[in-house]
Parts: C-alpha cells; structure tokens; sequence
C-alpha cells in the first residue's frame, strides 16, 4: 500500500467532492494531478482492493473515443467522516 498511499489519498479526496465518480474520471484527475500518473490497471487495483472505495454501479458511454462499461465509484459508507 505505501506504493500508491498518494493515489489512494488523491482518489479519496476525489470521491468526497464529487460523491461519485467512474474509473475513466479517475484516472484523468489522476494523470492530471501527479507528473508520474497512473496506468489504468494501477486504478482498477486501488478501487478493488480498498476497503474505502464502494462499486455503486456501471455506466456506458462514450470513453476514449468507443463504447465501454465502466465501473461508478464512491465512498464506502463506514469511512464517510460525519461532520457535526
């Protein structure tokens, strides 16, 4: 995990702005924010196997240029902070 902690941090803070967000936005806020970026494998992974990320759904569309299925991603509900 110490590999991709400020791509995970970035993805979190990502997903509390925004509320969702799909795989394909993720990895454009990604690439845009780090010099070094991320590959889209690295972005699956992260989302997969973080406990702080929730699958919520699927959306088709219009990414890159064809038509693909991707994944829509938020803020799994145990690690949303409340604010009082």
């Amino acid at each position: 995990m110490s590999r991709t902690r400020r791509l995970r941090e970035a993805i979190r803070v990502l997903l509390e702005e925004k509320g969702t967000a799909n795989t394909v936005e993720v990895f454009d806020h990604l690439n845009e924010r780090f010099r070094w970026g991320a590959t889209m494998n690295q972005v699956g992974n992260i989302l997969a196997k973080d406990r702080r990320f929730a699958k919520v759904g699927h959306k088709r569309g219009q990414f890159r240029g064809s038509v693909y299925t991707v994944c829509v991603w938020a803020l799994a509900e145990e690690h949303i902070a409340v604010v009082v």
